[in-house]
């Protein structure tokens, strides 16, 4: 039986209120029966990208089940709803717990996104440490969007893998508007989950623990990144502070009503 679990909207998207153990447990139950289940692992960038592009915002609410990837967002749902939650859950970590659980029940997985070389590895990976995992297919992101027939090219070749698990490794907001356009189409538990795909390949470094939890990892990953990342972080960090102010201060309530 597929456990409870109720959502509550930040700004815009609606984050389920779980935790490592009910959501990895929510995701193998959809992916043992091959239901189309979107999940995205949304930090303070994701949902910043839900205000501000028009594409993600129409389509952010087919994802099922939206985690609190980020310690801010955390803080944030904890500050509107006394959710009490005492912990984010993060994507990398999400994937470790759901490749865990699925490596005791043989499940097929199918890695969607990045590169050919960090694909390679991120499956030497997942065979080092979930032998009992099958990799039913891998897909070498394009990085650009699929023309109709190339999408509907890869939907066949997913669903005909009988994958029960599909990792997508796209980044922002790429990975969450493909899952949530492909629901209803890919027969899979579909996870966005973003850099895990290169931290569980070792291409990339992830904060000490220390800093995660006090919710420095934006600060660690600009050090590694500075030219990538430091305007995103910049102006992601400032602008969910100004939302943040806004919607506690002006509008005293997570969201606006219609």
């Amino acid at each position: 039986m597929l456990k409870h679990y109720t959502k509550h909207k930040l700004f815009v998207p609606e984050y389920a209120n779980v935790d490592y153990d009910s959501a990895s447990d929510i995701i193998i139950g959809h992916a043992e029966e091959r239901n189309s289940f979107g999940v995205s692992a949304l930090a303070v960038h994701g949902l910043i990208e839900s205000i501000t592009n028009p594409k993600l915002r129409d389509v952010i609410d087919q994802i099922d089940m939206i985690v609190p990837d980020g310690q801010p967002v955390r803080w944030a749902l904890n500050s509107f709803y006394k959710l009490g939650m005492k912990d984010r859950v993060y994507g990398p970590e999400l994937t470790l717990r759901v490749l865990e659980k699925a490596n005791k029940k043989n499940l097929r997985v199918y890695l969607f996104g990045s590169t050919e070389s960090t694909l390679g590895l991120l499956e030497k990976f997942i065979d080092r440490q979930f032998p009992n995992v099958i990799i039913s297919g891998v897909h070498i992101d394009r990085f650009r969007e699929a023309t109709p027939e190339e999408d509907q090219a890869d939907i066949v070749k997913i669903n005909e893998s009988e994958a029960n698990i599909v990792l997508v490794g796209r980044g922002c907001p790429r990975q969450e508007l493909w899952v949530a356009n492909h629901k209803d189409k890919v027969n899979a538990a579909m996870m966005a989950v973003g850099a895990a795909f290169d931290f569980h390949a070792g291409t990339l470094k992830q904060a000490p623990s220390w800093m995660q939890k006090n919710g420095l990892e934006w600060l660690f990953r600009l050090m590694m990144e500075p030219k990538r990342l430091a305007k995103r972080y910049f102006v992601t960090n400032t602008r969910f502070i100004f939302e943040f102010l806004k919607y506690k201060i002006f509008y005293k309530q997570p969201y606006r009503l219609k």
